[in-house]
This record gives C-alpha cells, sequence and structure tokens, in this order.
C-alpha cells in the first residue's frame, strides 16, 4: 500500500485539530509565560524595524516614493506579515528535533509537529494587526490614506501565507535532521530572501530595474501575497496577474513540501 498523498495528509491534521488546538495554545503559553512585555514583542520588532527603514529612506535618503504612501504604513503591512513568514522558516528546522519524542508516536500525524508552528506563529500575527489598525486610524484623521473594497481579500492573503510557508517548513523540518548545515543555510537564505521581496519598497515605483529583474520579482509568490495585503490600504488596485503566479507557487510549495516530508519521514525516524 502505497503512502499517503497531500490530501491524505491534510485530513490526518483535521482529525486530529483538537490536539492540534492544544499544542498551539502550549506553545504560545510558553513562549509569554516568563516573559515581562509578553504580546508587546510581537509588535515591538516590526514597529522598531518600519522605523529604522522609514528614517533609512525618508529621512536620510529622501526617497518616500520607494514605497506607496504614506510610507510608514507601507512598511508596516508589509513587516508584519514578514515576520509571521520569518517566524516559521527559522523556526522550521527544529519542529521535529524539539520535539522528537513524541514525533515517534504512531497516534498523531507528523506533520502536526510544523502545522502548529505555523498556526501559533499565524496567532501571533493576527495578534499584532490592532497596531496596523492603529496606524491606519491615525493616517484616516489626517486625511493621507486611502481605503477601499479590496481589504475583503485580505482572508486570502493570509491563506496563502499559510500555505507558502507551510510547504518550506513541512520540507526543511526533516531536512535538517538528515543534513546539519541546513539551519544556517536557513538564516542566510532568510536575510537574503528579505531584499527579494517588495517588503520595503514598491518595484514598480523605482526606475531604471531591469525588466528581468521585476519578472524574478514578480514570480516571487510573497509578492502576490503582499500585493493582497496592501491591496485595500493605498490608492492601488491589486495586480491579479501577479497574484495568480503567487498563488502557483504556493500550491507548489506545498505540495512539493508534503511530498519531502512524506518521502523523508521513515527515514528520520530512524535519525531521531
Amino acid at each position: 500500500m502505497g503512502k499517503p498523498g497531500l490530501i491524505s495528509q491534510i485530513r490526518g491534521i483535521w482529525r486530529e485539530r483538537n490536539i492540534l488546538r492544544l499544542l498551539v495554545d502550549r506553545d504560545l503559553r510558553v513562549r509569554y509565560a516568563q516573559s515581562f512585555l509578553g504580546y508587546l514583542w510581537t509588535v515591538i520588532d516590526p514597529l522598531a524595524n518600519a522605523l529604522i527603514y522609514f528614517m533609512l529612506f525618508v529621512i536620510i535618503f529622501k526617497r518616500a516614493d520607494a514605497g506607496h504612501s504614506p510610507y510608514f504604513l507601507f512598511l508596516l503591512a508589509g513587516l508584519l506579515p514578514w515576520q509571521w513568514f520569518n517566524g516559521v522558516v527559522g523556526e522550521a528546522p527544529r519542529a521535529l528535533i524539539s520535539e522528537q519524542q513524541l514525533v515517534k508516536s504512531k497516534n498523531l500525524p507528523r506533520e502536526i509537529w510544523v502545522a502548529r508552528l505555523n498556526l501559533s506563529k499565524g496567532l501571533e500575527f493576527i495578534y499584532s494587526l490592532p497596531v496596523l489598525v492603529l496606524f491606519v486610524v491615525i493616517y484616516l484623521i489626517r486625511g493621507e490614506a486611502h481605503l477601499d473594497w479590496e481589504l475583503v481579500f485580505w482572508p486570502l492573503a493570509i491563506l496563502l501565507q499559510f500555505i507558502y510557508q507551510g510547504g518550506i517548513a513541512l520540507a526543511l523540518a526533516p531536512l535538517t535532521i538528515l543534513i546539519q548545515d541546513i539551519q544556517p543555510l536557513v538564516r542566510i537564505f532568510l536575510r537574503l530572501y528579505f531584499y527579494l521581496c517588495p517588503i520595503i519598497f514598491q518595484l514598480q515605483l523605482l526606475d531604471g530595474v531591469p525588466e528581468a529583474l521585476r519578472l524574478v520579482f514578480n514570480l516571487n509568490p510573497f509578492t502576490g501575497i503582499l500585493e493582497l495585503y496592501r491591496g485595500g490600504l493605498f490608492d492601488t488596485s491589486i495586480r491579479w496577474s501577479v497574484v495568480g503566479m503567487s498563488a502557483v507557487g504556493c500550491l507548489l510549495s506545498l505540495w512539493l513540501g508534503a511530498l519531502i516530508f512524506r518521502r523523508l519521514e521513515s527515514t528520520i525516524l530512524k535519525e531521531i
């Protein structure tokens, strides 16, 4: 009998959704149990980064046109989703290692340890959104913000991001057990990938960028995800061609990640 496919893997996680909920709750409790600032850490980091890039681009280099206006809101709308992505992909290499005794159990689908990481970080992302709402209100009062009906596509952005980074995490979790160099490579990848995503700039607003480079950015799944996040916040329309390419990339990421996890599952059980 062949190994289960992607649909079977998803069904297996769904059957254990109550256990998954308990694991996510445990993660959040442990993370903030001994932290004085607790929840505030979910917003301090992106706020600090947004302030740094705002000072760099607007005050020092006088390039507020690098992104949509208001630029600080543009930065927040990119940095908050990035924090979710960075957290999931950055911790994915340890998703199985940190729970190795429980991973050996046959009672739970082992993909659940990756799903629990994605969900717990996703809840932190949701908890950070009031800060974005606060700045939206501030800029609306000042007459500098623009909201439109495309805000309804936020759930689609969240779903695509969950799928995209979930696929990456499913691949990284077992590969790290077999190849120890994966962890430092992931750290390097995240530093490089940050600048391959339109987080602190919007490529179509910059002059002199080669078309080949624009194509690379548009093919990046995270570009389409950010299009959906920002579409309703600024006086620009969502580029659905970019979102379409992103959706294909996200689904391919999940399929490939699930395939790698499935193929390596029996091997990693011998290693941990």
